[in-house]
């Protein structure tokens, strides 16, 4: 349900804010006061294209905000989650219009495109008029109506499964087909492939430890000669080396008799100690150390082949293990390949089957709820003023043997206002008018089933007075007891019947909305009855038609 409507700067409009509740409300006012301009900034919000024109004069640009309640509304909420916007509860669209001609659209408070704004405000709202947004031209709408009057979602909701799932397996078959072609050579070269990556066999950590051995191997001279070389420094140098100088260092300083002394000592024979451990170390590693070049030779070649065949593959060493694994996946796939299309070949047979199974029960399904959908809306179009009015819903079969989504026929409304003339579509009625009370018609029988929330009317009375004006105004209100309705009348008799009552009242500069108290409806329906200058008799007259309504 449209719960507000905020607009800033738009046409006329300096600043609106409007609460708008559930139930039918009414939008009047004098000829040339603008009451379509709350239609007009709805549908902007809804996706209507823009242009800079449409900012008031004294401004740079238009903000026009509308907030709808989708608690209820299931496909909406649908709609928001899937596109992760926020607020699941509320929809808030919002348009910005800017004098260079520029627009922008936000759901939620998120940049959106036109196409998305358009996509859930029709989920929302529906706009009828002339001029301004209105799903019922279009055959989807046809479709969807005709299908919630029948109550046909779950079979709708099943053949389109069967027929996605037909789409997913009739891919998948020809994706097998095309490369049946190729697969002989294909299957030659990943065998060929696998027997060169088995019969290197790379194993887990493999190349990390021949790195490590291969770094040791090929510097164990070096290593052996530095260490050999710090053993003598250190030790076997028979007349100079570190052990034996500090030993001559202890002996001559053992001759000294100060405490200072004696504390160099005990450091001289610690690192004498230490000595002898680091000797032992060397000694140690020298013997881990051992040159050999065949060892050395048979790393390396190894190393060289695993990095030829990873630059093969233009991967890391440590991925080969995983490209045999999958080479080894599509080999055995490729080997399988006839089967699979033998059984996909047998799957899609069934699912064909059982899609013209249901794409059959729907169409006849189709055709009885059109039946009876043409009739009760003919019937609904002689009540509002068209005595020779016929309404029907005609089933066009889809050409050729593929499946569809929706099932196996267009659909689309006709309709004639002039029983000399063949049924025409929707589209091509000439007259906003007419095509308002059409709209109406098909609403009021559509109520119970319609998923839009919030229907918008603007020009249903044109042309119509009298008994007729007040059947479209009791129609509206009962229509407002099962969704909200927003209805721009000129009517008095359709006027009465609002559960709630806007004015729009314009001075030189600028147009306001206001909505009307009791008092203030009164004065306005005598206003409608009988022009500026109100009687008595016009304020009575009025009382009278606004308690008989709201009875």
């Amino acid at each position: 349900m449209l719960r507000n409507l905020n607009i800033h700067n738009f046409t006329l409009v300096k600043e609106l804010d409007i609460e708008i509740s559930n139930g039918m409300s009414v939008v009047t006012g004098e000829t040339g006061a603008g009451k379509s301009i709350m239609l007009d900034a709805l549908s902007l919000t809804l996706g209507s294209r823009a242009d800079a024109s449409m900012i008031s004069i004294d401004a740079d640009r238009a903000e026009i905000i509308a907030t709808f309640d989708v608690s209820g509304n299931e496909s909406a909420r649908q709609w928001i989650s899937e596109r992760e916007l926020q607020n699941e509860d509320t929809c808030i669209l919002r348009r910005v219009l800017t004098r260079d001609g520029r627009s922008r659209g936000f759901i939620n408070g998120s940049p959106s495109t036109l196409a998305d704004m358009s996509q859930i405000g029709n989920l929302l709202a529906d706009i009828h008029s002339q001029h301004e947004h209105q799903s019922l031209l279009s055959h989807e709408t046809h479709k969807r109506l005709l299908d919630e009057y029948g109550a046909h979602k779950d079979l709708v909701s099943e053949t389109n499964r069967l027929y996605v799932e037909f789409q997913t397996k009739e891919s998948r078959l020809q994706q097998l087909i095309r490369a049946s072609g190729e697969e002989s050579s294909r299957l030659q070269l990943l065998e060929y492939q696998l027997e060169e990556l088995q019969g290197i066999n790379v194993t887990t950590g493999e190349v990390e430890g021949l790195e490590a051995e291969q770094k040791r191997l090929s510097n164990a001279e070096d290593t052996r000669f530095r260490c050999n070389q710090a053993l003598e420094l250190c030790r076997d140098n028979d007349t100079n080396n570190v052990g034996a100088m500090l030993a001559h260092a202890i002996d001559h300083l053992s001759a000294i008799d100060d405490e200072n002394i004696t504390g160099v000592i005990e450091l001289l024979r610690s690192s004498q100690i230490q000595i002898e451990e680091a000797v032992n170390d060397l000694q140690s590693t020298i013997d881990k150390f051992i040159v050999d070049p065949e060892r050395l030779n048979e790393v390396e070649t190894r190393l060289s082949s695993i990095y030829d065949m990873a630059r093969k593959h233009h991967v890391e060493t440590d991925q080969l293990p995983k490209i045999s694994e999958e080479i080894a996946i599509e080999i055995d796939s490729l080997r399988n390949a006839d089967v699979e299309i033998t059984s996909i070949q047998v799957a899609l047979e069934d699912i064909r089957e059982k899609y013209l199974t249901n794409a059959r029960q729907l169409s006849d399904k189709r055709q009885t709820a059109a039946n009876k959908l043409q009739s009760t809306v003919t019937e609904k179009m002689k009540e509002l003023g068209m005595p020779d009015a016929d309404f029907s819903v005609q089933l066009k079969p889809k050409a050729g043997e593929n499946l569809y989504p929706g099932g196996a026929e267009d659909i689309e409304f006709l309709v004639s206002t002039n029983n000399k003339q063949p049924n025409r579509p929707l589209a091509r009625i000439a007259s906003g008018g007419e095509l308002s009370r059409i709209s109406l018609a098909i609403q009021v029988v559509t109520a119970d089933t319609s998923r839009v929330p919030t229907l918008v009317f603007d020009e249903v009375d044109v042309g119509i007075g009298g008994a007729i004006a007040e059947v479209v105004g009791s129609l509206l209100k009962n229509l407002g007891t099962k969704t909200q309705i927003i209805c721009v009348t000129h009517l008095p008799q359709v006027a009465v019947q609002g559960h709630y009552h806007f004015r729009v009242i314009k001075d030189e500069a600028t147009t306001q909305v206001i909505e009307l108290n009791r008092d203030e409806r009164v004065s306005e329906i005598a206003r409608m009855l009988g022009g500026i200058q109100m009687t008595d008799q016009s304020l009575a007259h009025a009382k009278q038609m606004l308690t008989s309504a709201q009875e």
